[in-house]
């Protein structure tokens, strides 16, 4: 707004379906404790679509989750890419 100029910003993902694109963690903050998004971050999982890949065993072992917590942060971040 400064310099009068409208900036787009646009993430490059490996897949060009628009309809695929990956979401942050950090846009779940109000379906999903803080410190749940924190613990997947430490293991090096950034977006939803990378914590739907990874084993879900690992995932409750290394996030310190209960095996219900980690269903119901599955199903939420599942929700965000079904149509």
């Amino acid at each position: 707004m400064l310099t009068g100029y409208a900036i787009d910003a646009f993430r490059e993902t490996d897949n060009d379906n628009a309809d695929d694109d990956d979401v942050l963690l950090e846009e779940f903050e109000d379906e999903i404790d803080p410190w749940i998004i924190e613990a997947f971050k430490k293991l090096g999982y950034d977006t939803a679509r990378e914590v739907l890949k990874a084993p879900r065993e690992m995932l409750v072992e290394k996030a310190d989750l209960e095996e219900e917590t980690m269903d119901e942060v599955l199903n939420i971040l599942r929700s965000e890419f079904e149509d």
